[in-house]
C-alpha cells in the first residue's frame, strides 16, 4: 500500500513537471513579436521561434504583428484654401519596429494612426488652392509621410507611405472645371489654327514671291539672248550689205540684182504669211520684178562707167533683149533666155 500511494506521487509529480514545461515553452511564428510581462511589468521581447518563460511569474503581454501592414484611410471633407469642398480619401502603411513601444506608448495603434493621418491630411490640404491641390498629388504625399511619420515615431512605429487615393470635388465644380477646359482647348485650337493660316499664308507669299523672282530672271536672260541675237543679225545683215557693197563696188553689177530680189521675195514671203491675208492679190506681172531689177543694173553701169544703160530697161523689162558688138545688153540672171538666140 505504501508504494502505491508513492508511484501515485511520483506520477504526480512528473505530470506536474510536464504541464509546468509546457506552460512555460512559448512558440512565436514568423512576422510576429511577443511581449513578455512579470507580475504585470513588461520584462523582455520574444522572437520568432521557440521561447522559454518563467511559468505562473510571467505571461504573454501583446502579440504585436511586425510585418509592413497598410490601413485604409476614411473619406473626409477637405475645405482647401480658396474655399473649395472636396472630399478625400487615403491609405497609410506602417510598420513596428519597437515592439514594447507600440505595446506600451499608445493604446489601439491602428485607431491612433489612422486619426493621427485624418488631421494631417486635412491641414495640409486645407492648406492650398484647389488647382494645386488636383495637380500636386506627389507633394501632398510627401507632405503627410513626413508629418505623420515624425509623429508616430515615439509610438515605435515606421510610418512607410501616405497615399491619397481620390480627390472629389463637388458636382458643380467639376462642370465649371470641364467648361473651362473645354475653353482652354477651343482656344489653344483656335490660335493653332491661326497660326496655321498664317505659315500658309507666308509660304504661299514665300513662294510668289520666288515665282516672281525667278520669272524676272527669265525674262531678262531672254531679254538678253534676244538683244543678243539681234545683234548677232545686224552684225550678219550688216556684213551682207558691206560684201554686196564690196561686189558693186568691184563691178560685179550682179550682186545688187541678188540682193534686192533676196529682200523683194521675202518682203512678199511675210505678205503672203499673214495671219489676216488669207488671198494675197499681186496686181503685177512676173516680170515687174526683172524689169525693176534691170534698170537697178543699168543704173549702176552708169555709176560704175559701164557704159549707158539700154533704153527701156529702166521702166519695163522686154521678154528678149537684142545686144550689138560694141555694147553688150545687161542681162538679168531673172530673164528668161529670148528663143533663137
Amino acid at each position: 500500500m505504501d508504494f502505491a500511494g508513492v508511484d501515485i506521487v511520483v506520477v504526480a509529480l512528473v505530470i506536474l513537471v510536464i504541464l509546468i514545461l509546457f506552460a512555460g515553452i512559448k512558440t512565436v511564428p514568423q512576422g510576429y513579436q511577443y511581449t513578455v510581462e512579470r507580475f504585470g511589468r513588461y520584462t523582455r521581447t520574444l522572437q520568432p521561434g521557440l521561447n522559454l518563460i518563467v511559468p505562473f511569474m510571467d505571461r504573454i503581454g501583446s502579440r504585436m504583428n511586425v510585418m509592413e501592414q497598410v490601413l485604409d484611410i476614411p473619406t473626409q471633407e477637405v475645405i482647401t484654401r480658396d474655399n473649395a469642398s472636396v472630399a478625400a480619401d487615403a491609405v497609410a502603411f506602417y510598420q513596428v519596429l519597437n515592439t514594447a513601444q507600440a505595446a506600451y506608448q499608445v493604446a489601439n495603434l491602428e485607431h491612433a494612426i489612422i486619426n493621427l493621418t485624418m488631421t494631417n491630411i486635412r491641414s495640409v490640404m486645407g492648406s492650398m488652392d484647389l488647382d494645386e491641390l488636383l495637380s500636386n498629388r506627389d507633394k501632398i504625399n510627401d507632405q503627410l509621410l513626413r508629418v505623420v511619420d515624425e509623429a508616430a515615431n515615439p509610438w515605435g512605429v515606421k510610418i512607410t507611405r501616405v497615399e491619397i487615393k481620390d480627390i472629389a470635388p463637388p458636382k458643380d465644380l467639376v462642370d465649371s472645371m470641364a467648361r473651362q477646359m473645354k475653353a482652354e482647348r477651343e482656344k489653344r485650337a483656335q490660335v493653332l489654327e491661326a497660326e496655321g493660316s498664317r505659315n500658309a499664308q507666308i509660304l504661299r507669299a514665300e513662294g510668289a514671291k520666288q515665282s516672281a523672282i525667278l520669272e524676272a530672271e527669265g525674262l531678262r536672260e531672254a531679254a538678253f539672248r534676244d538683244a543678243e541675237a539681234r545683234e548677232r543679225l545686224a552684225e550678219a545683215e550688216a556684213k551682207a550689205t558691206k560684201m554686196v557693197s564690196e561686189a558693186i563696188a568691184a563691178g560685179n553689177v550682179q550682186a545688187i540684182n541678188y540682193f534686192v530680189a533676196q529682200k523683194y521675195t521675202e518682203a512678199m514671203a511675210a505678205i503672203g504669211k499673214a495671219p489676216n491675208s488669207k488671198i494675197v492679190l499681186m496686181p503685177m506681172e512676173a516680170s515687174s520684178l526683172v524689169g525693176s531689177l534691170g534698170g537697178i543694173g543699168a543704173i549702176a553701169r552708169e555709176v560704175f562707167g559701164d557704159g549707158p544703160a539700154p533704153a527701156g530697161n529702166t521702166q519695163r523689162a522686154r521678154p528678149a533683149t537684142t545686144t550689138t558688138a560694141s555694147t553688150p545688153a545687161f542681162r538679168n540672171p531673172f530673164d528668161t533666155p529670148p528663143q533663137g538666140t
